[in-house]
């Protein structure tokens, strides 16, 4: 693998990094977490949350123009003396910003030192057990928006993108943790029934519209990379029920409280 100080991108991301150790005066971060829809209350359970920052402040990032993310970025320090970098600030592939602004994030807490990368996210279902409301950790993706965050020759395996060591840390949280493939799509449209049945046949279990290039990202920059879903809908064409944001966002707040305790229980057990 090449050096990861010479890909494109990873300027734009020291700059972040410095700025953050700057203004919060701590020189490194051992993990970082992305909270997608639903699971923003955990980065108050993690720990003490000694610095917050602006996202719209920080090099390279942007306030969020989706419902249901917080635009900040805090730096919190667990009872374990563990430093978390927490992003609240998400930058989705359908913003049109480019992927590597998408990605932004995940390579500006690498260079801020993190070695664990946790992604989550509020997704479909494609399987009708698995009901809004349900936590799955994401075992695998398939990465439906025909783009990358790697340019040029940079040939990155992905066979063990997610972490085994860490779906088995969270599985001694909650043993009753399902696994299931990601796909992500581009959006922001929701997709058709007919887009629904080709996923399941390509083998996907859940869908969203974030995720997977940023976990892309966090491996090309050697970082240990786990994610857990939400599901907060069943995807098209499973019920006769109309796919509305707000319902999403609905099924978030209503399952935060718990999901955001299974996801600070697996932070302090790493």
């Amino acid at each position: 693998m090449e050096h990861i100080e010479e890909h494109p991108g990873f300027e734009a991301a020291r700059e972040a990094a410095e700025y953050i150790a700057e203004k919060t005066g701590v020189s490194r971060h051992d993990i970082a977490l992305t909270l997608g829809s639903g699971w923003s209350e955990a980065a108050d359970l993690i720990g003490e949350t000694t610095h917050t920052l602006n996202a719209a402040e920080v090099p390279g990032f942007h306030a969020p123009s989706v419902p249901g993310h917080v635009g900040t970025l805090r730096s919190v320090l667990t009872p374990k003396g563990t430093r978390v970098l927490v992003l609240g600030a998400r930058t989705h592939f359908y913003e049109g910003k480019g992927v590597r602004a998408v990605v932004h994030g995940v390579r500006t807490a690498a260079a801020a030192g993190a070695t664990t990368m946790i992604l989550t996210n509020g997704c479909g279902s494609l399987r009708g057990e698995w009901l809004p409301g349900t936590p799955v950790i994401v075992s695998d993706h398939i990465n439906m928006t025909a783009a990358s965050p790697l340019e040029g020759a940079t040939f990155v395996d992905l066979t063990s993108l997610y972490s085994p060591r860490i779906a088995e840390v969270a599985r001694g949280v909650d043993s009753s943790l399902p696994s299931g493939v990601y796909a992500q799509l581009t959006g922001p449209h929701y997709e058709t029934p007919a887009e629904i049945r080709a996923l399941r046949t390509l083998g996907a279990d859940l869908v969203g519209m974030s995720t997977a290039l940023e976990a892309i990202a966090a491996r090309h920059a050697g970082m240990e990379v786990f994610a857990l879903s939400l599901v907060t809908n069943l995807a098209a064409g499973s019920t006769e029920a109309s796919l509305d944001h707000q319902e999403v966002i609905a099924a978030g707040k209503e399952a935060g409280p718990r999901i955001s305790r299974l996801l600070a229980e697996i932070v302090a057990s790493l």
